[in-house]
């Protein structure tokens, strides 16, 4: 049994000593699912405070030692931060959202997890279950709304099955393939005692792969000529990421990266051939997609027929059956335990005799080098107005190996997946696939609590900015310095330009002009200062990371540079 401490005086405990795993523990149920949480590694609960869920606040700030507790302005950053924890640190984040609108505030992070395969957990308050019928306050059947955007929804309908609710909900989050789930408990359950054994919580490993499936790729590697490996977020989560770059070094096969496989292969690698992505998967004869799926961001798994080129032979690569593409045409595939799979394949190819590729590689870094070449005019570029470039060009040699990069907009930030190459995985965070503008404070935020020593970098559009720039006043009251570097075209740039190419006309693709959205930080507490000059860009970026606070430098930018796209995403 845990030891309880009590305060003289009042009518509960006052803490509760941390319980170790198998011991029983007694009390209310926010009591029990913050101790399974933090059994699974959880060491903040996001949050913006509702009655519903007092219990989980109580157990947090009661504990010994106490569980931090980081409220926000809005629950969308609450979902977005903990989805962003899940990302970063790779065990599963928490958010509790109280009962009705503050749940239903959560449900586009939610989806953004489900998308991502991002570990997470959102406890719901809900409406008491002695009252359920009769019209309580935000009383709502929640779980039917959550359940096709998680991996399950549930109530846990009694505190006697809360521990046990809550550690099959970390499990199951952080379990392959990684995503969301929610439950949500009644009021006057959360507030009931019971008590519940402690979980042991911890990572779960994947499954072992098929050594059959593996020797089918490597017998297509080995006949290659022009192969292509592309790595993706999963890798990083499923903590692969030693086994990925080991495979790369020793095959020699030119890599690709998205989403948080960015970074696995070092910025500037002779095999990181990023630069060169129209060549190589144009001109692919087998393409090896590990750990992120075959969607739109790549071409829906049709590779090769470049300059007269045959179509490339596919294989995908999941950490779980579920993943692996249903519409593609593949020649082989596998799923399980990513790092099995990328040693086992690397083995089968050393038991093959080296392949050289070295033809290929070459051919790929002439392109990347030229690239590199070309992209120089524009990240120096002096034009009036700021060309988005010219920022990047600026910010990317003031970051060090260890940043944290955020993306939170369209058009300015698919800037950012041109010319920002990260050092290090586990770096760069973006919305994936689903696309969720508004994302980026709450990743900030989490970002600086998960990496405390590293730069935190949010890059914003000004449209972007506009779901969750009231949450700098959570960075000021939190002690949370980031810097923001936004770039202002006053526009919706992503959907202006397309409009324009399919109408002669755009509507609704307007903002303010050059809004003073830097004013807005430093009312909340925070800094920053608007840029017009190029000129200017690096100095104010160096006042940025110098000055210890939340500091947006706001640039303008000119509406007419936009960024030369290949896919609309459908």
């Amino acid at each position: 049994m845990s030891e309880q401490i009590t305060d003289q005086g009042a009518d509960r405990p006052a803490a509760t000593t941390t319980a170790r795993a198998g011991e029983e523990l007694t009390g209310h149920a926010g009591v029990l699912a913050t101790a399974a949480a933090r059994a699974h590694g959880v060491e903040t609960m996001f949050t913006l405070s509702g009655a519903h869920v007092f219990p989980m606040y109580d157990a947090a700030v009661t504990a010994d030692p106490p569980m931090r507790l980081l409220d926000v302005r809005h629950e969308q950053t609450a979902a977005f931060a903990a989805e962003a924890t899940g990302k970063l640190t790779r065990v599963p984040g928490l958010a509790v959202l109280t009962a009705g609108p503050g749940v239903t505030n959560g449900v586009s992070a939610i989806a953004q997890a489900q998308f991502n395969g991002s570990p997470m957990v959102v406890v719901g308050g809900r409406a008491p279950q002695n009252r359920w019928g009769s019209g309580s306050l935000q009383e709502l059947d929640q779980p039917p709304i959550l359940a096709p955007v998680s991996k399950l929804a549930r109530t846990l309908p009694t505190a006697g099955e809360v521990m046990g609710g809550m550690d099959e909900a970390f499990t199951l989050a952080g379990s392959s393939h990684r995503g969301p789930v929610f439950v949500d408990v009644p009021m006057d359950e959360f507030f009931n005692s019971a008590s519940g054994v402690v979980p042991a919580g911890g990572p779960q490993r994947g499954a072992e792969p098929d050594s059959d499936a593996i020797d089918t790729i490597a017998g297509l590697l080995a006949a290659a000529e022009r192969p292509v490996l592309v790595l993706g977020t999963d890798v990083w989560a499923d903590r692969a990421e030693e086994a990925a770059l080991r495979f790369v070094e020793a095959t020699g096969i030119p890599t690709l990266t998205n989403g948080m496989g960015r970074g696995l292969v070092p910025g500037g690698h002779p095999l990181l051939v990023t630069k060169a992505r129209g060549q190589a998967l144009g001109g692919a004869d087998v393409v090896v997609v590990v750990g992120t799926p075959l969607d739109f961001r790549l071409g829906y798994g049709v590779f090769g027929g470049k300059d007269g080129a045959p179509a490339a032979r596919v294989v995908h690569v999941a950490d779980s059956p579920a993943q692996l593409s249903g519409h593609a045409e593949l020649a082989a595939s596998v799923s399980g335990d990513l790092t099995s799979v990328l040693d086992g394949l690397l083995g089968a190819l050393e038991r093959r005799g080296q392949t050289s590729y070295a033809a290929w590689a070459s051919s790929l870094q002439e392109t990347v080098a030229a690239a590199v070449e070309r992209d120089r005019a524009l990240l120096g570029a002096e034009a009036d107005p700021i060309h988005p470039a010219r920022i990047y060009g600026e910010l990317v040699p003031r970051l060090a190996d260890d940043a944290v990069v955020i993306g939170d907009g369209g058009d300015f930030v698919s800037f950012a997946g041109k010319f920002v190459e990260p050092q290090r995985p586990g770096g760069w965070l973006d919305p994936g696939p689903y696309g969720c503008l508004g994302a980026g404070l709450g990743a900030a935020i989490a970002a600086r609590i998960a990496r405390p020593s590293a730069q935190v970098v949010l890059l914003l559009g000004d449209g972007a900015a506009g779901f969750s720039l009231m949450d700098v006043d959570t960075l000021v009251r939190h002690g949370l310095p980031v810097v923001m570097v936004m770039g202002n075209n006053s526009a919706w740039g992503l959907e202006k330009g397309p409009m324009q190419m399919l109408y002669g006309y755009d509507v609704a693709a307007d903002l303010a002009p050059r809004t003073a959205y830097h004013d807005v930080v430093k009312a909340l507490g925070g800094a920053g200062e608007s840029v017009t000059d190029p000129r200017q860009i690096g100095p104010a970026l160096d006042r940025a990371f110098a000055s210890g606070v939340p500091y947006l430098v706001n640039i303008i930018t000119d509406v007419d540079a936009a960024y030369p796209r290949a896919t609309f995403g459908i």
